[in-house]
């Protein structure tokens, strides 16, 4: 986010090394509050050379440029004449440079003196950086100040907090801004004993903040992004046209300032609509009608259609500009009412610099309000603002009024007010700074007091999640160890050079961690290349292992997609007879997904020899199988319409090529029966040596899960691409077909080459690994509709209808020594304790009231068949052992 405009500066200096131009630096020029200084080191950079007159790019002609638009265009131009002439041997003259720091007139540049400086100043297009600079110095303190005053109208018009109740989540699924937004309303009202009282305002003008103010945010931070780098990037044109690319910048510009309009155009009608809230709550009919009749809501119909129907960008974007003025004078005219409201309601303290409330104020009318004279004993405690909107507020009052009391409000007043706040809320106002920082002072003090949050991409897991993981990992690792595999891990981060290299295009969502000591590390992307690097390490030459732990990709979070998951991966690293491994680690994955017991599942399968002999046969060029693989990859999620345009537009694949790939991925089914078609006389695929290598490994692979019974999952399918790099030979994938859309929840294959890269000695390998942050989701989900979680084991409830801590004691241990999973509870109300069982699906109860302690026995109650029956109290351990291991 762009920093508010500072105070005006004696100069801004233009083109030093590491220097950067501001849009607020930028504001103040354009408006005289700053004079532009050129860095001596990047004068000497200067050609010395006369002028040679190119024409005027087309973009700068005959433009009707007011006097603060010019100044703003040729400082912008300066600036880039500057960092260019320092980054490359482009030719500008500090002739020009020095006339147009000495005028600061778009025209001193013009025409350009040499054909570089002609290029600069087409492809940099000044006009329409300078207009974005004003707007993005212009909305970007508006982003504070509107939710400021957002809150302050919710205390003048009695609003709810609940309105500002947005709930976040660490899938994706919650927009980060709103939930921001809300967040920095709710700490600015906190504190508050005026919000969220019965009868308030009508919530619906409050509850839209977080979402449009979010969006207001969201819009500004991108158009700052741009505008900083237009500002300060050389211009490097290549071969490209300059003029072609000024226009693209424009476009660029005016997509993402209209792109800002809108949000002002909502918020702007929400201010208006809070506004009249609070003029709601004035007893003064004639000044409530006054004031309710100041501004209509159809004044600003077709303001957007206004701003965007201009065809040119510096058009656009001035309307944009001119957009956010009106949204400024709206949000003072909301900011004075709102101060009015509060000054006018004598049931409200009024705050006072060094943070005394008044006991009352001379600007409430009491005989209208109502209020009793000091030292009526029966006068009501007076209602406090929250502690972020008192300082809002001191800010604003102060402002306005210069600190003279307020005798009386009236409309005129009013009007006084929202031209001051208007112009407070202009960058060229130093006080502006002051409310901006004091907003972000009052949020951020107050960070300890929200609720925390958890990054984008992670979850909590409840008890009862850790539950059914708890299960999920006990079933996994039962089968990785019947299988004869031992237990590794390794470190959670690996050294940047071991992964990168590895992932294909997907190696952009490896997450890097800073320098701390010389060594480029990153978190590690999977479990299958740190257990290829250990094995190089090692020196290991056969190895059957598996591993549960957790990985982090910087991928965009969605519903069953995370940035930090459980992988459990099971590899064989060592030279084996032809499909030997392949069908032991196959095996396990059918096994570890019946015996989860998710539901309905296929797990595809190809080879990669086959997917290049497929891509060879249709002509594809050797070093596009691995690129083209990863758009294939996509087909799971896209038509082959969509992957094909990739092919074509990003890949460079002809369309007779690309349509071949789409004939031959749609083949699928049986193994034994798309073998048998893949290898029939006259088949391409028989033509191809890497092909037949792979059809003859899958044959014998299909008959051995043949008669392990484990073929009837498995679906031979040529669109199965994976994109990882390293994959050599067959390979898999495991996807759900249940009604939980989680997509794919198991992959792997083999990679024949991948502990090569780390030693020289080749050691094959093959693995799979087991999504299981998707397989939770399906099993809470079953979980859920069976209504069968839960969080414990416990088999035994033991209740002391009283407090006697040191019965419970003794009664617990000795269930606790004979092996039973059980706990306590000390309350006098045997309800409580039935409730609590029945609650924790907890099957047996030991009650112990008075009567089972003075007859030496305990009662055991069996919840599930609803019977008592009593023991003696010497026995009940061995016979609730005997009752649950005989159910």
């Amino acid at each position: 986010m762009a920093p508010p405009a500072a105070a005006a500066a004696a100069a801004v200096t233009l083109g030093g090394k590491g220097a950067a131009l501001t849009p607020a630096a930028v504001y103040a020029l354009s408006h005289g509050l700053a004079d532009p200084a050129i860095d001596p080191s990047a004068l000497q950079r200067l050609s010395t050379r006369g002028p040679s007159p190119q024409d005027t790019p087309a973009s700068l002609r005959d433009l009707a440029l007011s006097p603060p638009e010019s100044r703003a265009a040729a400082a912008v131009l300066l600036n880039k004449l500057l960092v260019t002439a320092g980054d490359s041997s482009t030719l500008v003259t500090a002739a020009t440079a020095t006339g147009l720091a000495g005028s600061l007139d778009l025209a001193a540049a013009l025409p350009p003196a040499s054909r570089d400086e002609a290029a600069v100043a087409a492809a940099s297009a000044p006009v329409a950086v300078a207009l974005a600079a004003a707007i993005d110095c212009c909305a970007s303190p508006l982003v504070r100040v509107a939710d400021a005053v957002a809150a302050l109208s919710c205390e003048a018009a009695r609003g709810d907090v609940a309105a500002f109740d947005v709930p976040t989540s660490g899938d994706g699924l919650s927009a980060k801004d709103e939930a921001d937004v809300a967040a920095d309303v709710k700490m600015l009202l906190f504190g508050s004993k005026l919000v969220g009282a019965a009868g308030g305002a009508d919530t619906a003008s409050f509850t839209k903040v977080p979402t449009v103010n979010g969006i207001f945010r969201e819009a500004v931070r991108a158009l700052h992004a741009r505008v900083r780098i237009e500002l300060n990037a050389p211009v490097k044109l290549g071969k490209r046209d300059a003029v072609q690319t000024g226009e693209g910048k424009e476009e660029a510009l005016v997509a993402l300032a209209t792109q800002l309009a809108r949000p002002v155009q909502a918020m702007l009608k929400l201010s208006v609509a809070r506004a009249r809230l609070c003029v709601a709550r004035i007893d003064d009919a004639e000044l409530r009608k006054k004031l309710t009749n100041g501004v209509e809501i159809d004044d600003l119909k077709g303001m957007l259609g206004k701003v965007t129907i201009d065809s040119d960008a510096v058009s656009v974007l001035r309307g944009v500009y001119n957009s956010l003025f009106k949204f400024r004078d709206i949000l003072a005219w909301e900011a004075a009412v709102a101060m009015a409201v509060i000054e006018m309601d004598s049931s409200i303290e009024k705050p006072q610099a060094g943070g005394e409330n008044e006991a009352g104020s001379s600007t409430e009318n009491q005989q209208a309000s109502g209020e009793k004279p000091k030292g009526d004993k029966k006068s009501k405690k007076k209602k406090t603002l929250g502690k972020g909107t008192s300082a809002v507020l001191m800010l604003l009052r102060d402002h306005v009024t210069n600190g003279k009391e307020v005798l009386s409000v009236n409309s005129a007043l009013l009007a006084e007010w929202g031209t001051e706040l208007s112009l407070l809320f202009d960058p060229k106002c130093s006080r502006l700074v002051s409310l901006v920082d004091k907003v972000k002072e009052v949020v951020e003090t107050n960070e300890v007091r929200r609720l925390p949050k958890i990054p984008k991409g992670t979850r909590d897991f409840g008890k009862e999640q850790m539950a059914i993981r708890e299960r999920a990992f006990s079933i996994i690792t039962g089968v990785f160890k019947m299988h004869g595999a031992i237990s590794l891990d390794t470190p959670v981060f690996e050294l940047r050079e071991t992964l990168m290299g590895k992932y294909g295009e997907d190696s952009k969502l490896i997450y890097d961690l800073a320098d701390q000591g010389g060594e480029l590390c990153s978190l590690r992307y999977d479990l299958t290349v740190p257990f290829a690097r250990y094995v190089a390490m090692n020196n290991i030459s056969s190895l059957k292992r598996y591993q549960i732990a957790k990985v982090y990709r910087r991928d965009n979070p969605s519903k069953g997609r995370y940035r930090e998951f459980y992988q459990c991966d099971f590899d064989i690293a060592g030279v084996y007879e032809t499909m030997e491994p392949d069908f032991e680690v196959i095996k396990v994955l059918t096994e570890l997904l019946d015996q989860l017991d998710i539901g309905t599942y296929e797990i595809k399968l190809n080879h990669r020899k086959l997917l290049d002999g497929m891509l060879e046969i249709c002509g594809v060029p050797p070093e596009k199988f691995r690129t083209v693989c990863s758009s294939i990859d996509k087909l799971d999620k896209q038509t082959f319409e969509q992957v094909k345009k990739e092919l074509v537009d990003e890949k460079g694949i002809s369309n007779e090529t690309a349509d071949k790939i789409g004939d031959l991925v749609k083949t699928r089914g049986p193994p034994l029966e798309v073998l048998l078609e893949l290898r029939k006389e006259g088949s391409k695929f028989m033509g191809n040596a890497g092909s037949v290598t792979a059809l003859n490994e899958l044959e014998i692979l299909f008959k051995a899960l043949d008669k392990a019974n484990a073929i009837g999952k498995i679906v031979f399918d040529l669109s199965l691409a994976r994109g990882l790099d390293y994959y050599t030979g067959v390979i898999y994938e495991a996807v759900f077909k249940g009604t939980t859309q989680v997509g794919s929840i198991a992959a792997g294959g083999r990679y024949d080459n991948l502990v090569g890269m780390f030693s020289g000695k080749q050691v094959p390998a093959v693995g799979v690994s087991l999504g299981i942050e998707r397989v939770f989701a399906i099993m809470e989900q079953q979980e859920t509709e069976k209504n069968q979680i839960r969080a414990t084991e416990t088999e035994v409830l033991v209740s002391i209808i009283g407090k006697d801590l040191i019965l419970a004691a003794e009664l617990v241990s000795e269930l606790w020594n004979a092996g039973i999973k059980a706990e306590f509870k000390l309350t006098t109300r045997i309800q409580n304790h039935l409730n609590y069982a029945k609650k924790s699906g907890i099957p047996w109860m030991v009650l112990v009231g008075e009567s089972e302690i003075s007859s030496g026995k305990v009662k055991l109650k069996n919840l599930t068949a609803n019977q008592e029956e009593e023991v003696d109290r010497t026995e009940f351990a061995q016979v609730l052992k005997q009752k649950l291991r005989n159910p």
